[in-house]
């Protein structure tokens, strides 16, 4: 049977890229949404090509009217180790078990803030209230917005829980550019309510506090909660740079 072990790997590889990418949504953990197309024909191909890796391998079989005198024929019986089906088991627990989206760990690995583009106005939000921003905008309009456009806002913010020193908590986003490798953190301080458990994704509804020098290290993005609503997961969990 290990003669069809290189077909076995890349069967279970090409599925669970078909299972991520092709039934399911999963492969939005990884990738931004515009790469589907790809991960689904590399799928398909590392499956067909595990289909004709085990055909030949099938082929290649000594025929069984072969009796043990037979051994002038030109096959060898060289054979890989037993233990290389081993290298069968990341591709079953990748199809068996995806990994979940990048969370508060990474997150956590990113807490210095990125000057984006520097001090400046930004455009005019939506007259409405509550406005819809991400974290990643909201962040970048309470440090660097010379013009003030959070100022006597109701803003709804959707993001994950983490936690910080001395009791602080955030309403925390990864964005991505390409994939899950090059996420950066954007989180929001929550203030004037209990963090709910760490990694669960909530919707946040308040005004936004300033604090610090507009453009400096002392800035931070800061929002009085007015209203917090526990949420499922979403499809696709980063923001987009």
């Amino acid at each position: 049977m290990r003669r069809y072990g290189p077909a076995a790997l890349l069967l279970l590889v090409g599925a669970a890229v078909l299972r991520i990418s092709l039934f399911s949504a999963l492969y939005l953990r990884y990738v931004r949404s515009g790469l589907r197309p790809y991960l689904v024909v590399s799928g398909t191909l590392l499956v067909l090509l595990g289909v004709t890796t085990a055909v030949r391998a099938a082929r290649a079989v000594p025929a069984k009217d072969e009796g043990p005198h037979d051994h002038g024929h030109d096959h060898t019986h060289t054979a890989g180790p037993r233990f290389a089906w081993l290298l069968t088991l990341p591709a079953t627990a990748l199809l068996l078990f995806p990994p979940p989206a990048l969370g508060s760990y990474s997150a956590a690995r990113e807490d210095a803030q990125r000057a984006a583009q520097g001090v400046g106005t930004f455009p005019a939000l939506p007259a409405r209230d509550p406005v819809e921003l991400s974290v990643a905008s909201f962040t970048s309009r309470a440090i660097y917005d010379s013009g003030r456009s959070l100022k006597g806002r109701t803003v709804r913010l959707t993001g994950f829980v983490t936690r910080g020193d001395g009791g602080a908590w955030y309403v925390t986003r990864l964005l991505v550019s390409c994939c899950a490798a090059d996420a950066i953190t954007s989180k929001v301080q929550i203030r004037g309510a209990d963090a709910p458990v760490t990694d669960n994704w909530v919707t946040v509804t308040g005004t936004w506090h300033p604090k610090g020098k507009l453009g400096s290290t002392a800035a931070w993005p800061l929002l009085d909660a007015k209203a917090i609503v526990k949420i499922d997961e979403p499809s696709d969990p980063y923001e987009k740079r």
